[in-house]
């Protein structure tokens, strides 16, 4: 049986992020990814926004590590030279029922630490927006989006600087911790034919982390959530973007609403949608459209459809049933499920990205109390 200190499972930023910490910390890390490339899923196929953290309650995990992993994440694409655009996001009241939303965002905001947020008037908007419509508008001035591929090839680069590993093509098919609880100390990871020995095991698998943490060997099924899968689609608009910052609808169900990003090459991009799907299946569903269209008229009024096209789906990883409503990040270390050196995060989904680098924080000093 091969040795190893400290493994982590799953090269999406929020792994690699976990990986860098821990490197940084004097670990000897392996970062364990089931595909053929670094950040294939959920970390590729997203909006690439930098949150400011104001829709978040305040004891969450969500609003702790968003607003720490934004200012982590600023100074890191920073040092690094990553390219990022803090260009602001505008989130629009388009009626006047919705107008004391942002009012609720601006409060919740300044609980999170987020005081730059204010609102704005329709003539303001439109000053910096001509083609966008609304009641009043709520500004975000910190956020921004980033280039997540350059930002994960970053953390892939500080990670092996310091010795450490990114096993590609390497499937964990199981894991054994009840030599752990009877005092050997060590966690046991099969990866296709191989076992390894490992002192920490950090499960990052993203949608599949609850499968991970199922097939472990000695963890009670108590403390391994049932996985959920809510699929988004985006649309790109072809042409010049009408829009240089960030333009999001009121936040409703599932998701933050069909948005406006641009990407750092330009790219307008309109989603995503929020729909409930059985299994990780990134088929895209253009019938999806007339519902696009509605909502970005809401707020974009002089839309072009024919400028409309196909983009690409991503796939938010969830723990819980559509009734339950907000549901927060799980990260769960020994405190909870009492086995020291595992730590298993679930339901990382929106703003994991831009938590990225706190989670690695977080997780790097749970595991050095």
């Amino acid at each position: 049986m091969e040795q190893a200190d400290a493994l982590v499972i799953g090269a999406g930023a929020v792994g690699l992020a976990v990986a860098k910490h821990l490197a940084e910390a004097g670990r000897e890390v392996i970062v364990l990814e089931a595909e053929d490339a670094i950040g294939t899923q959920t970390s590729s196929r997203n909006s690439e926004v930098i949150h400011a953290g104001f829709y978040y309650g305040t004891d969450t995990l969500k609003a702790k590590l968003c607003v720490r992993g934004k200012e982590l994440l600023y100074e890191y694409c920073d040092s690094r030279g990553i390219a990022y655009n803090r260009c602001g996001k505008i989130v629009t009241a388009t009626t006047d029922a919705q107008i004391p939303k942002l009012e609720d965002y601006i409060r919740q905001g300044q609980m999170n630490g987020v005081d730059d947020l204010r609102l704005m008037t329709p003539e303001e908007v439109r000053t910096l927006e001509p083609e966008v419509f609304c009641k009043k508008g709520l500004w975000s001035p910190s956020t921004g989006i980033v280039d997540s591929h350059a930002y994960m090839l970053a953390l892939e680069g500080d990670l092996t600087n310091r010795g450490g590993v990114v096993a590609l093509e390497s499937r964990v098919t199981g894991l054994d911790v009840s030599h752990q609880r009877a005092g050997s100390g060590d966690l046991i990871v099969q990866v296709d034919d191989l076992k390894l020995a490992a002192k920490t095991v950090v499960n990052c698998a993203g949608l599949y982390a609850p499968d991970v943490a199922r097939k472990t060997k000695g963890l009670s099924p108590d403390h391994v959530p049932t996985p959920y899968y809510a699929i988004g689609h985006y649309y790109v608009l072809s042409g010049k973007a009408p829009f240089s910052r960030l333009i999001y609808p009121i936040a409703t169900g599932l998701g933050l609403g069909i948005h406006v990003s641009v990407d750092m090459g330009g790219q307008c991009k309109f989603g995503p949608d929020a729909r409930w799907i059985e299994g990780v299946d990134y088929h895209f569903d253009d019938s999806r459209r007339d519902e696009f269209v509605r909502s970005i008229k809401a707020y974009y009024p002089g839309l072009d459809e024919s400028r409309l096209h196909k983009g690409y789906t991503g796939i938010r990883p969830k723990i819980g049933k559509p009734e339950d409503g907000y549901l927060d990040f799980v990260i769960n270390g020994e405190q909870v499920h009492g086995i020291k050196g595992l730590v298993n995060l679930y339901g990382i989904d929106s703003p994991g990205l831009t938590s990225s680098l706190a989670i690695g924080e977080y997780v790097a000093n749970m595991l050095t109390q």
